[in-house]
């Protein structure tokens, strides 16, 4: 069956995707990520999604793990940059429990003090452990020069300065503010009836208390005439180099996303690509070498990222734009191609034959574009894409006065 796109009474969409599966995936998309904060409450998002699991009027913690582990399922919850997601995984027959756990924590989490002071020190912990790992540091910075005096270029954890001060009433009027229908998608994919669980969602998540009301969540605009941060520095005590260079790109719903996914892909995506076999297999450089591109509303980024040796770090270095200049000025031969876009279009159907993996699609998806995505057009719009479009994306992105790098040396 497709997928169809619902709406409860009180406005809040609904994606229902049956599918063949011994399982049934719920989970609620909401759009409050870091870029809809400011420098006071910065973190914030991310602090919400830690302290939902932390009880309910009618649930302890531990009920709420329960509820779901008990029956032999999964759950988890992750923040970025646009959105806030909460996920449930559990056999079919399950379903009604999912959506009454994950809508009574949306709806009615008490963010006990006790439960608020501690789970603070435990996001710090996090922020401490990610400042510990040299690639994350490396990533952080890049995103940081790429996007500077922006909240799009700002940890999504936050740091102390914002999180510190915070309150059990600040995170009450936040999530009052920003977690509405409007802001909000239900997502249900698996084996499952869709008028049941529709019905489930309309029982659980139409209340008054989740009235229709204006969403408070604004993304901060990127002021793209501010120029990005040539190069970020940091040492650390640490064996090796992380190097990590990237460019801004265009927005999510820009007609040249699939050309540029597959360069992307033709770059450094799997042993196959051009980065792992230059820098790694031929050259002995790097470990592990491998490019990202990510899409946000109206801009995006395309990262690459490797662990060095110090003394060949420039070498590596040159090895990487060497790439980026031969797909900028040569277009990729027909069988490369062609490979390239197969493997795109096998790595995505693999993917969806995971429940969890549907799930994230159709959520993501229906909060960038504001309608509902088929995996057909996706696989239609990889298909579509010719050596032209390739080079002619890579011309528009990789261009060498464009180019951020960010370093983690040894000390």
């Amino acid at each position: 069956m497709k997928p169809t796109l619902a709406e409860i009474s009180n406005g809040l969409r609904v994606v229902l995707a049956p599918c063949e599966a011994e399982s049934v995936a719920f989970g609620l998309f909401v759009a409050s990520g870091s870029r809809h904060e400011d420098a006071k409450t910065a973190g914030i998002s991310h602090f919400i999604e830690h302290m939902l699991f932390k009880g309910t009027p009618t649930r302890r913690p531990v009920d709420i793990t329960r509820a779901i582990e008990g029956r032999g399922g999964n759950f988890n919850a992750c923040t970025g940059e646009e959105s806030t997601c909460y996920f449930a995984h559990l056999p079919s027959e399950y379903l009604p429990d999912a959506v009454a756990v994950l809508s009574d924590m949306y709806l009615n989490a008490t963010i006990p003090d006790g439960e608020f002071e501690r789970e603070k020190q435990v996001v710090l912990e996090e922020i401490k452990m990610y400042a510990d790992e040299p690639d994350a540091v490396a990533m952080e910075s890049l995103q940081r020069a790429l996007f500077p005096r922006n909240q799009l270029g700002a940890p999504v954890a936050g740091g102390p300065a914002s999180l510190v001060p915070m309150t059990p009433a600040t995170l009450r009027r936040y999530i009052r503010s920003h977690y509405t229908p409007d802001a909000t998608i239900a997502v249900v994919v698996g084996s499952f009836d869709p008028d049941a669980a529709l019905a489930e969602i309309e029982r659980r998540l139409g209340s008054k208390a989740l009235r229709p009301r204006k969403c408070a969540a604004v993304a901060t605009p990127v002021d793209l005439s501010v120029p990005p941060i040539v190069e970020m520095r940091a040492a650390k005590d640490v064996q090796q180099t992380q190097l990590a260079v990237g460019y801004r790109t265009f927005g999510v719903t820009d007609p040249r996303k699939y050309a540029a996914v597959v360069m992307d892909a033709v770059l450094g995506r799997g042993m196959s690509s051009r980065l792992f076999q230059e820098v790694r297999e031929k050259r002995g450089l790097s470990y592990d070498i491998a490019s990202r591109m990510q899409f946000f509303r109206e801009t995006g980024m395309f990262t690459v990222a490797a662990g060095l040796d110090g003394a060949k770090s420039d070498l590596a270095l040159r090895t990487i734009d060497r790439e980026f200049d031969r797909i900028r000025t040569k277009r990729v031969p027909a069988a490369e191609l062609a490979r390239t876009k197969e493997f795109l279009v096998g790595n995505f159907r693999l993917s969806h034959e995971k429940v969890v993996s549907k799930l994230f699609f159709y959520g993501a998806t229906l909060l960038s574009y504001g309608r509902l995505v088929t995996t057909d057009e996706q696989v239609e719009g990889v298909r579509a894409v010719t050596a032209a479009d390739v080079q002619s994306v890579a011309e528009d992105i990789l261009r060498p006065e464009a180019r951020s790098i960010s370093w983690v040396v040894p000390k």
